[in-house]
């Protein structure tokens, strides 16, 4: 086994076999994994909010949709993947608190999947397979050797995608 490198909150990395990229915490936020089984690369972002542009000026590409994937994608192409190997998975996107009012602007956790699943589409990304929704929080993991993605759940197991 290689190392374990952490991907915070708004973050994104990559890594090439044998290591495993983890992220914690995935409450609305959705941990995106993208992997190029040839190259045995992989990528992580931990995506906190839909979209920048209905940001302030400064903001971190990171921690959007819309820039962390395509910038991800490009960081693992510069590594050795191709874009037409790269699949993803995603887990996340929970609805971690209740509010009597069914405002759609509450419901961060919808929206940053919905989000995800367009950026993936608009970048020709397949999208193999989800774990998403619930209100339940998740920490994930994405083995590089295999492209096994791990999701731990408190009080809802272990899922491999």
């Amino acid at each position: 086994m290689g190392q374990v490198i952490r991907v915070g909150i708004a973050d994104f990395n990559i890594a090439k076999s044998p290591d495993i990229l983890t992220t914690l915490g995935l409450g609305s936020c959705v941990g995106v994994a993208l992997y190029d089984k040839v190259a045995k690369i992989g990528g992580l972002a931990h995506i906190m909010l839909p979209d920048s542009k209905q940001a302030r000026g400064g903001q971190n590409p990171a921690k959007f949709a819309d820039t962390a994937i395509p910038l991800l994608i490009e960081k693992m192409e510069r590594a050795g993947a191709s874009r037409i190997r790269i699949v993803a998975k995603i887990a996340g996107g929970a609805q971690m608190f209740s509010f009597s009012d069914k405002n759609l602007q509450l419901s961060i956790g919808k929206r940053n999947v919905e989000a995800v699943k367009l950026v993936l589409a608009e970048e020709k990304i397949p999208l193999v397979a989800e774990d998403t929704g619930g209100n339940f929080g998740r920490s994930v993991e994405l083995h590089t050797d295999t492209g096994k993605f791990v999701i731990r759940t408190v009080g809802h197991g272990i899922k491999e995608l």
